[in-house]
């Protein structure tokens, strides 16, 4: 049987979890209808806890129907963008599908952006409107972004108490180094207090007729790790699909109505969003929100509420697995425990087995896919592998230049399909066109991931297509040798990449930050030596960089890309 026929198989499904099925039925709804629908079956729930404020299902309805008719009366209309750059907060939440009721498309901006950043999203996106907490918008400002209308809000509108939220950790600082702007700039024309319009508007919102699988509900920004951040047009029906498919594989241990979920999460980026926010709302969770990723509240907060359930990405359960708090911490209490947005290197996974005696569940997926495609079945996950393909998902490996079926072990590009896939990119028709390739007539979407599967059905993650290293025309990936070295226990992080060389190709270099205690005792000489045995002489790194800290993206990956541009700078 050829690879091409057999690409069709799908030796996964035998490690589903009990009850769920291979293909399953997506309904067309809109996200307002179907969050209307959970505050419906558990109106008084609390659907958000705040720093000790909670929120019931029906009392957040209550101020999203107020914000969506007060930005139809603002003039928002169908079709329009509008661009939220928010912490996570009820503010979020409430203006996410205050616009989506309105009719509009969302685009979360990061809160760590700058003014240039933000005018590209904003310009790029097409967005007139700005919901935006007071202390960011100077960046907005001096970015000379046109905007017609710009409603403002502060973190403490949805507090207990000032005092007390001032007296956590977990904003203190940001409210030291920033100001909200002045009084007076809400006489302009076109600025507004959130609170304001929350008081004015009745919570009767019009209504407004969805096409779930053509509307556009959210344009997150993709590809900084790659070249220049260009929008991912998610439907309605595009994020409603994969939340379905990612509940049922975590539907044996998490229930409707039953879960408590730490979302510290940003909620801008698809993995908070999807998952946890849209996830957490429509299945009637209590999230408990916070603003910032701060280890120690965050390990109080899994103690004090109970929680059932934590969502994380790689660089946190590192922090953790060093942070004295993890201990304090019953983790076999919890019924699911999941990584994502980057991969999970092995010795972190180990040291976090070793230290609360529980596995995490990994899983994959884009934001071009709405989040997730594949995920770790629960009771059969597996060591290294960020899983099988979710219902209604098919994914092979393909060779990057032929676009021929791989078979099991063969290192390839992994390709998608799905109804959690993009429309395509905002406004860029060629490079939607390369997102995509066509193969015996079926569409599939592009990855530029490096991955194998296993016979079984399990795929294993390698590299980026752009981190591959080429060194005397052998491969090299980066995130072998990051692995490596990650394992050293003076090596606090680290980060590979490919310098070019004329007589080699490129040059494996390593950026390393060592442990405070190692600093000036581990050589180049020792990292290297360090390498020799655990990996093949030619994937050993040639050059060795001793730095205080290495460049991240917003959820915590080496930005492989910065080191790049770092290096094209000299």
């Amino acid at each position: 049987m050829s690879h091409k026929a057999k690409h069709e198989e799908k030796p996964w499904l035998k490690f589903y979890p009990e009850g769920v099925p291979a293909e399953i039925e997506v309904q067309e709804k809109s996200l307002p209808q179907v969050f209307d629908e959970a505050v419906a079956k558990w109106k008084d729930k609390t659907a958000v806890i705040f720093y000790g404020k909670k929120i019931s299902y029906r009392e957040l309805k209550d101020h999203v129907d107020r914000f969506a008719a007060a930005l139809c009366d603002l003039g928002v209309k169908k079709g329009d963008v509008v661009a939220l750059l928010l912490l996570n907060s009820p503010q979020f939440i409430i203006a996410y599908f205050g616009a989506l009721k309105a009719g509009a498309t969302v685009t979360s901006i990061s809160p760590v952006y700058v003014s240039p950043e933000i005018k590209h999203q904003i310009e790029d996106s097409g967005a007139t409107t700005i919901i935006c907490l007071d202390v960011l918008y100077d960046r907005v400002e001096s970015s000379g972004v046109n905007l017609e209308k710009v409603i403002l809000t502060n973190i403490t509108e949805y507090l207990p108490a000032l005092k007390k939220f001032l007296g956590q950790s977990v904003l203190r600082a940001v409210y030291q180094k920033m100001s909200a702007p002045s009084p007076e700039i809400f006489e302009r024309e076109g600025i507004y207090k959130f609170q304001d319009l929350i008081k004015k508007y009745p919570p009767q919102p019009p209504q407004i007729e969805i096409n779930p699988k053509q509307d556009v509900a959210t344009l997150p920004y993709t590809g900084g790790t790659t070249g220049t951040p260009k929008g991912a047009m998610i439907t309605h029906y595009n994020l409603l699909a994969d939340e379905l498919q990612t509940y049922l594989f975590m539907s044996p241990v998490l229930k409707e109505g039953k879960e408590l979920i730490i979302a510290y999460l940003p909620f801008y980026h698809i993995y908070g969003q999807g998952i946890l926010m849209v996830g957490g709302l429509v299945r009637g969770y209590t999230l408990v929100i916070f603003t910032t990723p701060d280890p120690g509240d965050i390990l109080d907060a899994i103690e004090k509420y109970s929680a059932t359930a934590f969502f994380s990405v790689p660089s946190m359960y590192e922090y953790l697995n060093q942070h004295e708090k993890t201990d304090w911490v019953d983790w076999k209490r919890l019924k699911f425990v999941m990584s994502g947005a980057d991969a999970l290197l092995e010795s972190t996974s180990k040291d976090w087995i070793r230290r609360t005696g529980v596995a995490i569940h990994e899983g994959y997926g884009q934001t071009e896919s709405s989040g997730g495609t594949h995920f770790n079945p629960i009771g059969r996950n597996k060591e290294g592998s960020f899983g099988i393909p979710l219902p209604n998902t098919m994914a092979a490996v393909v060779d990057p230049q032929t676009n021929e079926f791989l078979p099991p072990g063969k290192i390839g590009e992994a390709i998608i399909k799905g109804p959690q896939v993009m429309k395509g990119y905002w406004r860029r028709p060629e490079e939607s066109k390369n997102a995509f390739v066509e193969i015996d007539g079926e569409i599939w979407l592009r990855t530029s991931d490096l991955v194998s599967m296993d016979e079984e059905g399990y795929f294993y993650f390698y590299d980026r297509k752009r981190d591959l290293i080429k060194y005397k025309g052998l491969a090299v990936f980066a995130r072998e040798i990051e692995e490596v070295l990650a394992a050293h226990p003076q090596i606090k992080a680290v980060g590979v990449i490919g310098v070019p060389d004329p007589m080699v190709g490129e040059n494996i270099k390593a950026i390393v930050v060592l442990e405070s205690d190692a600093r000036g005792k581990l050589s180049e000489k020792g990292i290297m030596e360090y390498c020799e045995g655990k990996l093949a002489h030619y994937k050993v790194p040639k050059i060795v960089e001793f730095r205080g800290e290495i460049p991240k993206t917003d959820v915590g990956k080496v930005s492989r890309r910065e080191l790049r541009e770092e290096l094209e700078e000299v």
